[in-house]
Parts: C-alpha cells; sequence; structure tokens
C-alpha cells in the first residue's frame, strides 16, 4: 500500500509540473502582440522547469516541497464585503510578519524551488512594501488577488515596472452583483482600475467568486466577453463556500456545478485567454491539493497552514524556517489521507471535514507533546 501511494504522489506531482509548464506556455502565446509580457512568460516556463527540478533534489530529502505557496500578508482590509471568508477565519489578535520576515520567507521559499507564489489577504496593497520585495525577486510570478481599490495611477505605474506581479481583481459580475456584495461605487471604481491597467498593457485577471446567485452572469458569457475586450486574459472562477449558515443560500447547486466544467471548456475553446476553476480543476490531480500536494498557505502571523479556509496549524516561522516546516506531521497526516478529500457536495473539500482535521491536529500535538515529556 506504501508503493502505491508513493506512485500515486509522484503521479500527480508530475502532471502538476506538466500542468504549470502548460500554463505559462499558453500565458506567453496570448501575450505574444504585447512582446515585453511574452519574453517574461517565456522565461517563466524555464524558471518553472527549473524550480520544478529543484523541487525535485529537496524530495529527495524526504521534505515534500509545493509548486505553488499561498501567502496571506495581511488581514486588513479596506472594504467588508458581505460573506468574507477572511474576515470571518482570520481574527489574529498577533501581529503580522514584517518586511523583513516577509522577504526572508520568500527568498527560503525561491531556495527550496517555489516560483510561483499567490499573495492574498485582507488586502495585499495595504502593506505597499510588498512591491519593493516582489521586485526583488524576478524569478519568482505573483499572483496577487486584490480587491482592486487601491490601485491608482502611481501604483499601476510601478505594477508596469515589475512585471512579475499579476494583479486578479476581484469582481463578482457586472454592477448590481460587485456594488451588492462590495459596496455601492465599487464596480464603477474597478472599471476605471481596469482602464488603467489595460492602458498600460499590464497582464492582468479577474476572479469571480460564483454563487447562486451570480451564475446567470457566469453561464451568458457576456462578462467574460467584455473582461476580455478590457484587456483581461486571465480568468479564476471560485465556487464560493459558506462559513456559516447566513451565505449557505449562495453555494451553487449540483446543477450548476456540473454546468461549470463545461463552461470552462467553452470559454477556452471561443477566448484567447487562461480560464481556472476552483475546486473543479483539481480534480485533475486527484483531489484537493492542499497541504502541500500542490500548495500550503502561510497566513499573515506566519502559521503554515493546509489552505487558506481552514486556519489549522502546528507549525510558525516566527519558530522555525521554511523548510522544517514543511516536514509538518500535519500537514504530512492530510496528505497522506488525500483520497478523503476528492469526495464532496462542492466549495472547499478541507472546510466541508474541518471536523476531521481538528482530530488530526489534535492527535499529532498530542503525540509531540508525549514526546517532549
Amino acid at each position: 500500500m506504501k508503493a502505491v501511494k508513493q506512485k500515486e504522489k509522484k503521479n500527480y506531482t508530475r502532471i502538476l509540473n506538466k500542468s504549470l509548464k502548460i500554463f505559462f506556455s499558453t500565458a506567453w502565446r496570448i501575450t505574444l502582440s504585447h512582446p515585453s509580457q511574452a519574453y517574461f512568460f517565456f522565461r517563466t516556463v524555464r524558471w518553472q522547469m527549473k524550480a520544478a527540478k529543484r523541487r525535485g533534489e529537496i524530495g529527495k530529502e524526504g521534505i515534500h516541497v509545493p509548486a505553488i505557496i499561498i501567502y496571506s500578508i495581511t488581514d486588513r482590509c479596506n472594504l467588508s464585503c458581505k460573506g468574507c471568508y477572511a474576515q470571518a477565519l482570520h481574527t489574529s489578535t498577533e501581529s503580522e510578519m514584517n518586511a523583513d520576515k516577509m522577504r526572508e520567507t520568500i527568498r527560503e521559499a525561491r531556495g527550496l524551488g517555489v516560483s510561483f507564489m499567490v499573495l492574498a489577504g485582507g488586502e495585499p496593497f495595504v502593506r505597499r512594501e510588498i512591491l519593493d520585495i516582489i521586485g526583488n525577486f524576478k524569478d519568482v510570478i505573483f499572483f496577487v488577488f486584490t480587491n482592486g481599490t487601491l490601485i491608482d495611477g502611481e501604483l499601476a505605474d510601478r505594477i508596469k515596472r515589475i512585471h512579475n506581479l499579476v494583479p486578479i481583481i476581484s469582481l463578482e459580475g457586472n454592477r448590481l452583483e460587485t456594488d451588492s456584495r462590495r459596496g455601492s461605487g465599487i464596480f464603477r471604481s474597478l472599471s476605471e482600475v481596469i482602464g488603467r491597467l489595460q492602458k498600460r498593457h499590464i497582464f492582468f485577471g479577474t476572479s469571480v467568486t460564483v454563487t447562486s446567485s451570480n451564475f446567470d452572469i457566469v453561464e451568458d458569457g457576456q462578462f467574460v466577453r467584455d473582461m476580455h475586450r478590457s484587456g483581461c486574459r486571465l480568468f479564476f472562477f471560485v465556487e464560493y463556500t459558506p462559513i456559516d449558515s447566513t451565505t449557505e443560500a449562495w453555494e451553487i447547486t449540483d446543477n450548476q456545478r456540473r454546468a461549470l466544467s463545461g463552461l470552462m471548456e467553452s470559454f477556452r475553446a471561443r477566448f484567447p485567454a487562461l480560464f481556472i476553476s476552483v475546486p473543479e480543476d483539481e480534480k485533475d490531480f486527484g483531489g484537493c491539493l492542499s497541504a502541500g500536494r500542490g500548495f500550503v498557505h502561510i497566513s499573515a502571523q506566519g502559521n503554515i497552514e493546509p489552505c487558506p479556509f481552514v486556519p489549522y496549524s502546528d507549525t510558525n516561522l516566527r519558530e522555525s524556517s521554511l523548510k522544517e516546516a514543511l516536514k509538518s506531521n500535519f500537514l504530512a497526516a492530510v496528505r497522506e489521507n488525500s483520497d478523503r478529500l476528492e469526495e464532496g457536495k462542492g466549495g472547499c473539500a478541507l472546510w466541508n471535514k474541518r471536523e476531521w482535521l481538528n482530530a488530526i491536529l489534535a492527535e499529532k500535538k498530542h503525540t509531540a507533546d508525549v514526546k517532549e515529556q
């Protein structure tokens, strides 16, 4: 059985590495009309291949390095969006890691073979120092998931000069859907921001949280068409996961979930752009990619967690190097039982199995305490 699991591990790792190569190769092809963008993505393909080789070398030491790190660099945000999981789950009173520690963490991640990082929050651009940090690691690509409202002309000019920063603007669809969740006037503000990005030929994307109420907007395709005309070349469609009973009605239905898969294929055929559906696309890798199978999450306070949706951790970067933190017994236990995360009615599989995760974490902490005694 152990040999079978090891074979499965190698398979999904190989598939993920190949998928990243294809992803950035596609980005290169769709940006050929903008030579500087195309050249950057051409180099990114080479960096991803080099990083994958490095991860394989570290893996021989018994350390599982994920291809992607999601780093929530702050819990602060200038908006109060309805149903926001970050505001509901990330309520720590501990201080955020400072700029020096963030830089040290990213430097170590790069040395371990991570060349793809997702920066989230809160609102990442609350911490403007992150721009200087990103600029110091030109062989790492950073997807910055942002509400977009802080991208004024000055910030857009800075982003233009940092080719390895890709802003991902969060929208809920059109004016009605976006303003009802994010606040009055936000859609108009973001339309201006998108105009700034397009004017400067900045490669950018959008992230849409798919709910039962905005599914018709996604399905219609006009939103995608309008965004593509506005210069957007990367689309994330993320199924909404209810975090409390007040938003359970937002979850898409089983029929909508089945339709979403077909929509992605249709969009990929119709538009020269990149389309990612979460968690739908994870099925290609045998289920949930959290806990290091494909990514891990670093909280603003430095906790190493399986996923942004499950703030459970047995390791903190203030007390450990990233290399040591990736040896976490908790993360290993989740990976070894990833087959339990393949099924679910939708949304985040880990969130739906949070009681199971809590039990694993308690067991690992108890075992560690016994060893110390």
